[in-house]
C-alpha cells in the first residue's frame, strides 16, 4: 500500500512539473513574440490577436496567462527593470570606489545587455516616447525605471565630482543627461543601421569619447 502511494505521489509531482515547464515555455513565448510585436510595432498598434497568432496560439490562451495585452507589457518592463537597472546597481555597488571605474563598468554592463537583449532596453526607450505624456499606469512605470537608472549614474557623477576624477564646472543633473543620452541614443544608431556597425567597438568608441568629455581637466 505504502509503496503504491508514494508511486501516486511521484506520478502527481511529474505531471506537475511538466504542466509548470508547459506554461513557462508558453508564457515565454508569449512574452518573445509581444517584445517583438511592441519595438517593431508600437503597443497600441499591436493586438492580442498579432501576439497569439506569433506565438502560434489561440487568443484564450494569451488571455489565460495573462489577464490583457497591458498585463504584458508589465510584465516586459518588469524584465527590463531587472536587467537594465537592478544588475547594474549591483555592478556598480561592487566595483572600487573610484567614480570613473563606475561609469565605465556601467556602460560596458548597458553594452553587454544591448548584446543579449537588445529588445528590452529598445522596449524601455521606445515606451518612454509612445507614452510621454499619457498620465497613465505605464508612463508612471517607465519613468520609475528610468528615475532609478538616472539616480544610479548621478551618485557615480556625484562622487566623481566630490574625488575631483569628474568636472565640476557641469552639474551633475546636467552631465547624467548626457550619460543618458548617449546611452540611449547609441542603442538606437546601433538598431538603426544593423550589419553597419559592431556593437562592442560601438561601445568601446562611446565610452572612451564619454569618459573623456566629463573628465576633470588637469
Amino acid at each position: 500500500m505504502t509503496v503504491t502511494i508514494q508511486a501516486a505521489r511521484t506520478k502527481r509531482k511529474k505531471n506537475s512539473d511538466k504542466t509548470i515547464e508547459r506554461k513557462k515555455k508558453t508564457v515565454d513565448k508569449i512574452l518573445k513574440c509581444a517584445i517583438n510585436h511592441f519595438v517593431r510595432d508600437g503597443y497600441l498598434a499591436t493586438t492580442v490577436d498579432q501576439i497569439a497568432l506569433s506565438a502560434g496560439l489561440t487568443k484564450g490562451a494569451v488571455y489565460f496567462n495573462f489577464a490583457s495585452k497591458e498585463d504584458i507589457l508589465r510584465k516586459l518592463l518588469t524584465q527590463a527593470e531587472e536587467l537594465i537597472v537592478d544588475q547594474a546597481i549591483d555592478l556598480v555597488k561592487n566595483t572600487p570606489p573610484s567614480a570613473i571605474n563606475k561609469l565605465a563598468v556601467f556602460m560596458n554592463h548597458q553594452a553587454s545587455v544591448a548584446l543579449t537583449h537588445a529588445q528590452h532596453l529598445l522596449l524601455l526607450i521606445l515606451m518612454s516616447i509612445e507614452f510621454f505624456g499619457s498620465n497613465t499606469e505605464i508612463e508612471v512605470c517607465v519613468r520609475a525605471i528610468y528615475r532609478r537608472l538616472y539616480s544610479c549614474v548621478e551618485s557615480i557623477i556625484h562622487l566623481g565630482q566630490v574625488e575631483g576624477s569628474i568636472r565640476k564646472d557641469i552639474r551633475s543633473h546636467e552631465l547624467t543627461s548626457i550619460v543618458m543620452a548617449e546611452h540611449d541614443g547609441v542603442l538606437i544608431e546601433w538598431y538603426r543601421r544593423p550589419g553597419e556597425l559592431e556593437g562592442m567597438s560601438l561601445n568601446r568608441a562611446a565610452r572612451a569619447t564619454l569618459i573623456d568629455g566629463i573628465k576633470a581637466r588637469s
